[in-house]
């Protein structure tokens, strides 16, 4: 067996894209997107009917030229996400609106507006998940979103406090950016590579996982944002791991053993305190994380960056 059919026998595998190809030739369990994803998609003629048809649901609905563009926005968010349930016989996340990290009212409003598009596509609310940042106002937002039957992936995830925040908030699904981390302490120490066993980025998925499931928290723990496979190879176990589609080529095409790395059962050893934590105890023990402050906010400008750059696609053709 090649290392992706191993990994598949410890771990759900996502694919992390918005090229439709790329999850029918890997068959991942789920799929992952962003405005990153979807505006590199977009341009590409082979989906160009996905933005035409919110470009007219958009002006059909709007009354403005700002509401036909954010209802063509949704919709076009939606679409990818349709068109990816084609395939993945499980879910897929869409994201809300990076601007509204920090707006819980908005962000709800946005989520329930999501859930609302996919339903009366004949979608039930089952198979989405909502990403939202993991800010404060973020895992409150999925916090109440959870108790509305709507099921959350939180996002943008960095520090020990947004993990445990979320854990107690009882989101479904957090995605740890294992890859942002480690190119965080790759400038940090002045190096070109870190091993894969000792990069920052895994021990700290590591020690989330051991940490939830010691506690017997449900809430399921997604790497996100590979460098490399070595580290899918450390995280070997994890509940899920999201890969882009040429780690996902790398797995297929390596014959090597794979050991699983993560399991349940050790992380009840795992010599760890439980912390609960409100809102003051939450953003001071962030902002103990040096990289984990400067993570979550170029994260969120990174987002929004591209969100600005699709919406702009998307205003020249309404």
């Amino acid at each position: 067996m090649n290392l992706l059919e191993q990994l598949k026998q410890y771990t759900q595998v996502v694919a992390d894209s918005g090229d439709f190809e790329s999850y029918v030739q890997f068959k991942p369990i789920d799929g992952t997107t962003n405005p990153s994803l979807i505006y590199a998609a977009a341009q590409k003629p082979e989906y160009a009917h996905l933005v035409d048809a919110a470009v007219a649901y958009g002006r059909k609905q709007g009354n403005t030229f700002e509401a036909k563009l954010a209802e063509s926005m949704d919709m076009l968010a939606v679409n990818f996400g349709l068109e990816i349930l084609k395939i993945v016989p499980r879910r897929v996340s869409t994201e809300v609106d990076a601007r509204l990290s920090f707006d819980l009212e908005g962000s709800l409003v946005k989520a329930r507006k999501i859930i609302a598009l996919y339903e009366s596509n004949g979608i039930s609310r089952e198979k989405v998940l909502i990403k939202l940042a993991s800010t404060w106002e973020g895992i409150k937002a999925a916090e109440q979103l959870e108790k509305e039957g709507i099921r959350n992936n939180l996002t943008l995830l960095f520090s020990k406090a947004q993990a445990i925040a979320c854990a107690e908030a009882k989101v479904q699904l957090i995605s740890p950016f294992v890859g942002r981390i480690y190119d965080w302490y790759k400038k940090e120490r002045g190096v070109d590579s870190i091993a894969p066993a000792e990069d920052p980025g895994v021990l700290s998925v590591r020690y989330i996982y051991n940490y939830y499931k010691k506690f017997g928290y449900n809430t399921e723990v997604m790497g996100a944002s590979f460098r490399n496979i070595g580290e899918i190879i450390e995280l070997a176990g994890c509940d899920l791991l999201t890969i882009s589609p040429n780690l996902l080529a790398e797995l297929e095409n390596n014959q090597a053993q794979l050991t699983r790395k993560l399991d349940p059962e050790t992380s009840k050893n795992a010599d760890i305190r439980q912390i609960h934590l409100d809102e003051k105890d939450f953003r001071w023990m962030h902002n103990e994380e040096a990289m984990a402050v400067e993570k979550l906010s170029d994260g969120i400008r990174k987002f929004t960056e591209d969100l600005v750059k699709l919406e702009k696609f998307i205003a020249a053709k309404l």
